[in-house]
């Protein structure tokens, strides 16, 4: 990219966000004046489009609400204007992480082009602070698309990610700017896919300048799957000949291409790769590397530690917040760190209203039980320019692709503005709670507290690598259980039977944990309306087993989130059935005074 290209983009950037009310007033106009005669605000505004009679009378919803819409709009009523008139080129396919099932949402090449911009954006501020990389090496990027779906309709659903890859205009790039080549991105077997494309980033290690994935947690698998694997890596590597469990025949091919037999280069990763500690391994395994591409806020901050351990000081950059429900905001400041940073709006790609959160963020106030879904019904929404900060609010989207007041179910806080729009933060999401009696934790307390008694286990030369909630009922009174996983920080890798862990310093975890919950969770503690607080450490692989299962039910990979609560039974069985050890905190937690 040019100088004068992103400057002139990273100037559009500052033109928005300086006329964010006149731009949100005009896309609003045009959404409603567009899609009035529409069946669905037909029966709302009955032709009107003004902005008031709108918010009067046009109901704020979720995906349940619009679902019936829409599954006729797939079950072959696309020509029909039920939700908007643009003609839908398909479906954008959730991951279903989240909130349960895959959710279909609309597609049109307008909200394709939107979609494709916020990339541009990125790359212009990426360029901005760390030059042209194209222009000097490669991108070692773990990518895996999905099938798509094809609907009644003929339409096809797919992730955005798999769109994207789909794209003559990323095909045409991936070679030069790409260490992994398309048929692995295709690959059916996530397995088969995720240790070729290491393969051939190790191969292209001196060309490799920026490594990522979409979210923290798959480039951390990328790392640990190395850590597991490194031996027969460097064996394909040094023989020129890839292992015989590769069976896919795009794979294959794809490394009858690339693979030599190079046994210097072999030795040399062995000798990396043998030594005792794997801190700084990135930079070790790919010297040139600038930094890592991956969004590490909202639930992936979790993985933030670990994946510092292994990256040795090399930025992680989130640089922007997007879902299947629309390009939403961009991170124009990508060297934060990723506890700092904050979101600037987009404000010319959707709509906005936010919902205010009675209670203002604070993990320990008494407020926090009213954080549910019945809070919202007298509450006015404020629009984008009139959000307040410091205030927590839910977002609400109205986009040219059919979604009217949709809530997205993602909480922010805000945190200030750039020019005239917002800045935020993820705080969690709405749907995202833990509670056994009357009481709510939501997923930014849940984060706070594994924050804060993860803490602990550093004396001990361990690292909390992944964790996940659930509030056990089976036994009254009702308790939090809390899965952990834990590794050592050097050394043994395969501490599967729990001997190694001190049991005093985990029942101070659990402590700990309860200690840094909200006022109503401590006062029920108190009471004995809830049970001690449960730490159940799982061995080691247990979550590759969950993230096993939520790909075979249709999530992406590329999009996989592990979830801070656990609602599937079966997800929780995964878990249970692969505990080594259980601590239980063995003090009711810390009362305010």
């Amino acid at each position: 990219m040019a100088t004068n290209d992103y400057e002139s983009v990273l100037k559009m950037l500052e033109e928005i966000t300086t006329n964010a009310r006149q731009i949100q007033e005009q896309l609003l106009g045009e959404i409603l004046s567009k899609n009035a005669e529409t069946e669905y605000l037909q029966g709302f505004l009955h032709g009107q489009t003004d902005k008031q009679l709108f918010k009067k009378n046009v109901p704020i919803v979720t995906y349940d609400h619009i679902k019936p819409y829409i599954d006729r709009i797939a079950n072959g009523k696309a020509s029909s204007d039920i939700l908007l008139v643009e003609p839908l080129i398909g479906f954008s396919l959730s991951s279903g992480t989240s909130g349960g099932q895959p959710k279909l949402i609309p597609i049109t090449a307008e909200s394709a082009n939107v979609t494709a911009a916020l990339g541009n954006l990125h790359l212009s501020l990426m360029v901005k602070h760390f030059g042209d990389l194209s222009q000097v090496g490669k991108r070692m990027e773990l990518l895996f698309a999905k099938p798509d779906v094809e609907t009644p309709s003929g339409l096809k659903a797919s992730a955005v990610t798999t769109r994207a890859f789909k794209e003559s205009s990323f095909q045409a790039i991936l070679p030069k700017l790409y260490t992994s080549p398309y048929e692995t991105i295709f690959c059916p077997d996530t397995k088969q896919s995720t240790y070729c494309q290491l393969l051939f980033g190790l191969i292209q290690r001196d060309e490799v300048v920026v490594i990522g994935s979409i979210f923290a947690a798959t480039v951390l698998r990328g790392i640990k799957f190395i850590e597991n694997n490194w031996r027969e890596l460097c064996s394909n590597i040094k023989t020129g000949k890839i292992s015989d469990w590769i069976t896919d025949s795009g794979c294959r091919k794809a490394a009858s291409l690339i693979l030599k037999p190079n046994p210097k280069l072999a030795d040399l990763l062995e000798d990396i790769c043998s030594c005792k500690s794997w801190e700084g391994i990135v930079r070790k395994l790919w010297p040139k590397t600038k930094y890592i591409g991956t969004v590490c806020t909202g639930a992936m901050l979790q993985f933030t530690a670990e994946l510092e351990f292994y990256c040795g000081g090399l930025p992680l950059v989130s640089g922007f917040y997007a879902c299947s429900e629309g390009a939403i905001a961009i991170n124009i400041e990508p060297l934060s760190k990723p506890s700092d940073v904050s979101y600037t709006i987009l404000p010319n790609t959707v709509y906005y209203e936010f919902l205010p959160i009675k209670e203002d963020c604070v993990t320990d106030s008494q407020n926090q039980v009213q954080l549910n879904t019945s809070r919202h019904k007298d509450t006015e929404t404020v629009d984008l320019v009139n959000v307040k900060p410091g205030q927590c609010y839910e977002i609400l989207v109205t986009s040219p692709t059919g979604l009217y007041r949709y809530r997205v179910g993602d909480i922010i806080k805000v945190t200030g503005f750039h020019n005239n729009t917002p800045q935020f933060q993820l705080v969690g999401r709405q749907n995202v709670a833990l509670g056994v009696d009357m009481e709510r934790t939501s997923e930014a307390d849940i984060l706070k507290a594994v924050a804060e008694a993860k803490a602990l286990l550093d004396p001990l030369g361990l690292i909390l690598t992944e964790y996940t909630s659930y509030g056990d009922t089976s036994s009254t009174p009702g308790h939090y259980v809390i899965f952990w996983e834990i590794k050592p920080k050097e050394g043994n890798n395969n501490n599967d039977n729990g001997k190694e862990l001190d049991p005093k310093v985990m029942e101070e975890c659990c402590s700990k944990m309860e200690d840094s919950l909200h006022f109503t969770y401590r006062m029920y503690r108190k009471e004995n309306i809830i049970a001690a607080l449960e730490i159940r450490v799982v061995k080691q692989g247990a979550f590759e087993a969950l993230l096993d299962y939520f790909v075979s039910n249709g999530a992406s990979l590329s999009q996989y989130k592990t979830p801070i609560c656990i609602k599937s039974k079966e997800a929780l069985n995964i878990l249970d059935s692969r505990v080594i050890a259980k601590f239980f905190s063995p003090r009711t937690p810390i009362q305010d005074n």
